[in-house]
């Protein structure tokens, strides 16, 4: 296996094996790093793994496939730019799960706490300065849960990743693809219709305009007189908070194998 298909070199090697089934949760991880030659090495192998997930249907996996061959075809250095532009520069799509809902928060840091306890007892260290809700490095840990757990983990936080997918498609982001697989794998790919509206209508947060305004916004949230108080000044934080707070939490379970009816699309049917 080469090395962008393996755990990322920030983390260390778990004790046992994650279930084959899930591995597609990695690639979903490696799609999701900066890019390098060595994830441009590994879109053959990622390809491959893709095509043997049962779990999404068939037009998901053709488009994840495809963006796979784009990546391997396209010119690094453009590929690390707009990079750095979809994830470096604001907020809106960022990575970090719980800065989508707590901002920056002393509640993130006890959520980070919590997500980190969860990977001890599983077995699952970090060995760098990764963040434990840093999404890439989430998703490695799913793929060596169970599927009832993996089922439980994107129920939590599927609002994140139906608002994540809606950004990230109105700014034209192959790398919407990720959070609508996760999406997929429990069967609410519908989420993502009702923040549509609403992303339409948020203007740009990486300008350099708005990049100056956050700072200077942040300059005078000293005045916050709670840790709730500091919460409720990211209005998307506190929306994303209500929501998860007065929705009832059903179990939710990953979607069965229910595509292997129809022939496996293949590389070459791209």
């Amino acid at each position: 296996m080469t090395e962008a298909a393996t755990p990322s070199p920030t983390l260390v090697e778990p004790s046992f094996e994650p279930l084959q089934g899930m591995r597609s949760l990695r690639v979903l991880a490696r799609l999701l790093d900066y890019p390098t030659q060595e994830l441009q090495d590994a879109c053959g192998e990622l390809i491959e793994i893709l095509n043997a997930e049962r779990r999404l249907e068939a037009a998901l996996k053709s488009s994840l496939m495809e963006w796979c061959q784009r990546l391997n075809d396209g010119d690094l250095l453009e590929l690390q730019a707009e990079y750095v532009a979809m994830f470096d520069k604001g907020r809106a799509t960022s990575l970090l799960l719980f800065e989508h809902v707590h901002g920056e928060s002393r509640d993130r840091g006890q959520a980070m706490v919590d997500l980190m306890a969860e990977y001890s007892a599983a077995g699952f260290e970090l060995d760098a300065r990764e963040l434990p809700d840093h999404l890439p490095v989430f998703l490695e840990y799913l793929s060596m849960c169970d599927e009832a757990e993996i089922g439980r983990w994107l129920g939590e936080i599927r609002h994140i990743l139906a608002l994540l997918t809606a950004r990230l498609e109105e700014r034209g982001a192959d790398h919407a693809l990720v959070p609508l697989s996760l999406l997929a794998l429990i069967g609410a790919e519908g989420d993502v219709e009702e923040h549509r509206p609403q992303v339409k209508k948020e203007a740009p947060d990486n300008t350099p305009e708005a990049l100056d305004a956050v700072w200077e916004e942040e300059a005078v949230r000293f005045s916050a007189t709670s840790d709730e108080d500091c919460a409720l000044q990211s209005a998307e934080g506190r929306r994303l908070a209500e929501r998860k707070n007065t929705v009832h939490s059903d179990p939710v379970k990953i979607m069965p194998s229910a595509w292997s009816a129809a022939p496996p699309s293949t590389v070459a049917d791209r």
